[in-house]
């Protein structure tokens, strides 16, 4: 998922003045690298071509993000989901809250920047290093997501239903993600997102439709 105005980011009064710029620094590093992709294909972007787009030092670049693969997977959506799902009504089923949250996220971003969300699947498809990163990724947002869950659900954050949930729910966005680049993008995402919650929550069926 790509960064959105929808969410309070870069412009909010929540952020002090250090990371409001921090946030537009990563935001301007991240729109040099998906209009050099569009360009001229990932592999030939360079961390010294993406600095001079954003108009910031090499070392800046690496400072925000430790390799190119994060770049394009990195984004400021986690904290911001937590922040959400906790102003949920305390009374809501923290599953339908959840639910919620990423329905959220995934309509703002796909209404923001569709081009640089469908650029991030295809890149997790088509390139091994990127899909690598994402694997690691997957296991902090997992964690942190798990924080938020284990929170409104009453159980322990360590605790092995959390880790399972949230560990699996974040796994299906991901298989999602690959799934809708696989097909070219002819499908809804937000309805392959829908199914894969159905599945998380159901279970597998045991006839095919």
């Amino acid at each position: 998922m790509t960064p959105a105005r929808s969410f309070p980011l870069s412009d909010s009064p929540q952020l002090g003045l250090r990371e409001r710029k921090k946030i537009k620094t990563r935001t301007a590093i991240r729109d040099a690298t998906y209009a050099l992709i569009r360009e001229q294909g990932y592999e030939a972007t360079t961390v010294e071509q993406i600095a001079e787009r954003a108009e910031v030092s090499p070392s800046t670049v690496f400072r925000y993000f430790p390799t190119k693969e994060d770049i394009v997977l990195t984004d400021e959506y986690d904290p911001i989901l937590v922040r959400e799902l906790n102003e949920r009504p305390a009374d809501e089923p923290w599953t339908e809250s959840l639910r919620h949250v990423m329905r959220k996220a995934i309509a703002v971003g796909l209404a923001e920047d569709p081009e640089a969300t469908r650029i991030r699947s295809q890149l997790m498809l088509q390139v091994p290093a990127v899909r690598a990163r994402m694997l690691e990724s997957m296991s902090v947002t997992g964690r942190m997501l798990g924080e938020a869950v284990a929170e409104r659900s009453g159980r322990s954050g360590d605790s092995l239903e959390v880790r399972v949930y949230t560990m699996s729910l974040i796994g299906g966005l991901t298989e999602v993600s690959l799934y809708w680049a696989e097909n070219d993008f002819q499908d809804d995402f937000a309805e392959l997102f829908e199914r894969a919650l159905t599945v998380i929550e159901r279970g597998l069926p045991t006839k095919n439709p």
